[in-house]
């Protein structure tokens, strides 16, 4: 499938990590989600209920990043991914989070996970 959804630089506060500070203060999380499905049907419709609503999905993938606390943020992604899975027309979804606040003890640019799931049929 070539038709794609792209949401990117998606920000929300949430109290992922294996320390207890991160736990307890929280940080930034920055998720990148692409949904590959047939946008044809809302191309020729002109109507949002023949497409992901990217606003729902947003609300939808904030809800996990504000939710319950996992430890790694591999948790965090295959979690995410379920959500993008949730619409049957989506055939495969991409999704990396991005941990900008990573407590690693060197100057880094980005610390992130990107995970690609395929709906099996």
């Amino acid at each position: 499938m070539s038709d794609r959804i792209e949401l990117t630089g998606l920000r929300a506060h949430g109290r992922h990590g294996v320390y207890d500070f991160e736990r307890a203060r929280g940080q930034e999380f920055v998720v990148d989600a692409v949904l590959e499905l047939d946008l044809g049907p809302a191309a020729r419709s002109d109507d949002v209920a023949d497409t992901v609503h990217y606003g729902e999905l947003a609300e939808h993938l904030v809800a996990v990043i504000t939710g319950e606390p996992v430890n790694l943020i591999e948790t965090l992604a295959d979690r995410l991914i379920e959500v993008c899975l949730a619409d049957p027309r989506v055939s495969a979804a991409t999704v990396t989070v991005h941990k900008p606040e990573a407590p690693v003890p060197h100057t880094f640019g980005d610390v992130a996970v990107t995970m690609r799931r395929a709906r099996t049929r």
